[in-house]
């Protein structure tokens, strides 16, 4: 009798693991018992939406699940500290050295490691690997071009040494801000030049090599990727840093929410990345499962295209603002999701307004009816809001419809697949648009420098990596302040410079900001230390 229910255990837990390959979901299932179906003791298995990934190449990846499974494959120069996003700590690099004028920026880097390939990591390795980001030329180049590395200069700019690589900027930037730009981001990742170069095609550096693997140093390695699948991460046995507290890492891709729920709810995974409040409310009283969440460095916001119409006008762009129920919809729609934020700069970011001055509004349809009578609208007038497939996005963009016809204003809604939202922001063919941004740095310059700063306005020079030249929004002398509150020294008077840009932007920018988002997720209490801020998640520190 045992045996049988051995045995339908493990077809039960097969069953459940169905979105895994054959082998991968029999190795789960070993030992697995009828009752529950838990997951093995040296591994971590999450269940995630991660049918965007379409490559592990640093220099191309743009998204959040691609992005975070690099961050604990392939190390950085720096890392995040896990308990203040706001500081750096050593990563690949031991220490480094700032020269007085704040221009060079030299790391010592760690000695005697190997990549899985078993190629020891050089500082060539090191150099080579920022190189190519430029030479490339995909969009995370802009991470360093954006910094003076231009195609032309960046073999003299950025240079190999003695277990050394060496920044020579072209300005005098914070070095708090260039440690957490650059030598944090996954453009400083440390990649294996002689795999890369040996599997090159044609001149794309190893590009489509990294299609499908990686290629770097780092606490795991990619082992296996089924698309639409499933991914297996396992701890690189050579790893020159602290060996990670479970052997390996499960991610399974489950599309819904709900499906997620089920698997969390009866121990078929450990943690579930994309439930909906409904299910986080359900989950909140279980003995099994924990709700964990934290601020990310993302912002909703409700763009507006400036070039023509009513959203030409200041005092019609600030009117909106006063139709959003900041405070209903952050108790109902946006429970767990996020919390209500008007600023530009997301809390935690260093020259941030604080949570009451970074969020002045509310719903004040009053307001709203005055400030569109001063612009010259005082009978409203007809506009379209397009969004995507976000949960959140419909609910929100209906609350400010109802909201915005009490004052004359039409709104048209039409939602459509994220891709096809993004093309039309993109190419400024919308008049306005609901979607999200995220920054990669805790600084407010990171999202001034994208949100506000406007390079070029001109429709032919296609800035399509600054929302602000979406919004088809250039304000010169906001331009100014931004340059001057990057180089400006003093911190406190740095604060204060940004203090007053967003003030300003608040009051006449071309995007109303309406709620800074959290990650969630749902864990099981067997699995310990989920560690976690808004720019990183630590799958190392995991144990059961």
């Amino acid at each position: 009798m045992a045996d049988r229910n051995d045995e339908t255990g493990t077809r039960r837990c097969l069953v459940g693991r169905k979105l895994l390959s054959a082998a991968a979901a029999a190795a789960l299932c070993a030992g697995a018992g009828a009752a529950v179906a838990a997951t093995p003791k040296n591994a971590l298995v999450m269940a995630w939406n991660v049918d965007a990934i379409s490559t592990f190449d640093p220099a191309q990846v743009g998204e959040v699940v691609t992005n975070e499974i690099l961050q604990n494959t392939c190390d950085t120069l720096v890392d995040f500290d896990p308990a203040d996003e706001r500081k750096v700590v050593p990563g690949f690099a031991e220490r480094w050295d700032v020269s007085p004028d704040r221009k060079e920026i030299t790391f010592h880097l760690r000695k005697g490691a190997k990549f899985p390939s078993g190629n020891p990591v050089t500082a060539e390795d090191v150099a080579w690997s920022m190189h190519r980001v430029v030479k490339l030329n995909f969009g995370n180049a802009a991470t360093l071009t954006e910094y003076g590395f231009t195609k032309d200069n960046v073999e003299q700019t950025i240079v190999a040494g003695n277990d050394t690589l060496t920044l020579k900027l072209d300005k005098p930037y914070p070095t708090t801000l260039v440690l957490q730009a650059i030598a944090a981001n996954r453009v400083s990742m440390v990649m294996d030049k002689k795999t890369l170069m040996a599997n090159q095609q044609g001149t794309d550096l190893g590009n489509k090599y990294l299609a499908t693997r990686t290629a770097c140093v780092g606490p795991y390695k990619l082992t296996r990727w089924n698309a639409g699948e499933s991914i297996v991460l396992e701890a690189n046995e050579g790893y020159w840093g602290t060996a990670p507290g479970l052997k390996r890492i499960l991610i399974r891709h489950v599309a819904e929410p709900g499906t997620q729920r089920l698997l969390l709810s009866q121990g078929d995974v450990d943690v579930a990345r994309d439930l909906t409040p409904e299910d986080l409310k359900d989950l909140e009283g279980s003995k099994d499962v924990s709700i964990i969440k934290v601020l990310r460095p993302q912002l909703f916001y409700w763009g507006f295209n400036v070039a023509d119409g009513p959203f030409s006008k200041e005092k019609v762009r600030l009117a909106m603002r006063y139709l959003i129920d900041y405070e209903g919809l952050g108790k109902t729609v946006m429970t767990y999701l996020g919390v209500p934020r008007a600023s530009f700069a997301q809390l935690g970011a260093v020259g941030a307004l604080d949570e009451k001055e970074g969020q002045p509004f509310k719903l004040d349809l009053d307001k709203a009816k005055q400030l569109l009578t001063e612009a010259g609208y005082p009978n409203g007038f007809e506009a379209s809001v397009l969004f995507g497939t976000l949960p959140h996005a419909n609910p929100i963009a209906q609350s400010v419809q109802q909201n915005a016809a009490k004052v004359g204003v039409k709104l048209s809604l039409e939602r459509m697949a994220n891709a096809q939202l993004f093309s039309k922001v993109r190419g400024r063919e919308y008049q306005s648009a609901m979607l999200a941004w995220q920054t990669g740095v805790p600084d407010a310059h990171g999202n001034a420098s994208r949100l506000v700063f406007n390079p070029d306005n001109r429709l032919e020079a296609k800035q399509t990596q600054y929302p602000s030249w979406r919004s088809a929004y250039q304000d010169l002398e906001l331009n100014k302040q931004i340059d001057a509150a990057l180089l400006e020294p003093d911190p406190a008077k740095r604060d204060a410079l940004y203090a007053t840009i967003q003030k300003e932007v608040m009051a006449k920018g071309p995007m109303a900001f309406m709620f800074q988002m959290n990650s969630v997720a749902g864990v099981r209490k067997d699995l310990k230390s989920w560690t976690w801020n808004g720019f990183r998640t630590y799958y190392e520190r995991t144990a059961k």
